[in-house]
């Protein structure tokens, strides 16, 4: 999920996680920087209190497939709280502001109120059912069936009826999510302007109807 870039994230938080964010030391990121490289040691939490981050996987003649991109709000790194290696890079998108949690400050929030560990279980649970939700995308659906509900999902409802992707995202990050070119996102994205579906608003895209099933 996506969330405006200047807000406060620690607002967003349930009381529970506010509480363990604000444990965790406050860093500073520069846009470009990488957070985290997969294969590092895990052990931290890292809350966003502003900014953007990118999870994604880097193959060696450098193509990217992106995991998801994290706003105000949301928190990453529970996966490796067991200890094991990072799976995923996270860079940087726009300037972040982060709340660190190491595991030991972690379990010391578990003791106090073990409710703690359900949330986390059920962000786990939410996360692994989106990668084989687009897992299953990848391998059986075409570039469009997956560019769909990567807009739908991301665009919030508006008063006029409409919806508004609250991030710019450009055609190129498109692309690195849904697992095809950039060719082909700009003739889908081009094809659904021309169709009264979409359209750019400050930068952004706006659903103006119900995207189609299949085109």
């Amino acid at each position: 999920m996506t969330h405006p870039a200047d807000e406060d994230g620690l607002a967003l938080l349930s009381p529970a996680m506010r509480g363990v964010a604000e444990r965790g030391a406050e860093r500073r990121y520069r846009r470009g920087a990488l957070l985290i490289q997969e294969g590092d040691p895990g052990g931290t939490l890292y809350f966003i209190v502003r900014g953007r981050l990118r999870a994604y996987a880097a193959s060696a003649d450098g193509q990217e497939f992106t995991y998801g991109i994290y706003g105000a709000g949301e928190y990453m790194g529970e996966l490796s709280l067991d200890g094991g290696p990072r799976s995923a890079n996270v860079i940087v998108e726009q300037a972040a502001v982060c709340r660190i949690v190491t595991r030991q400050t972690l379990e010391q929030c578990i003791a106090e109120r073990p409710e703690l560990a359900f949330e986390l279980l059920a962000k786990v649970i939410h996360r692994a059912r989106n990668l084989s939700t687009r897992a299953r995308d990848l391998a059986l659906g075409d570039a469009y069936s997956r560019l769909v509900p990567l807009l739908r999902d991301a665009a919030l409802p508006q008063p006029d009826g409409t919806r508004w992707m609250p991030v710019a995202l450009t055609q190129e990050q498109l692309a690195q999510q849904v697992g095809c070119s950039r060719t082909m996102v700009t003739k889908l994205l081009g094809d659904l302007v021309r169709g009264g579906y979409l359209r750019q608003d400050q930068r952004r895209w706006r659903l103006l109807r119900p995207l189609p099933p299949r085109w």
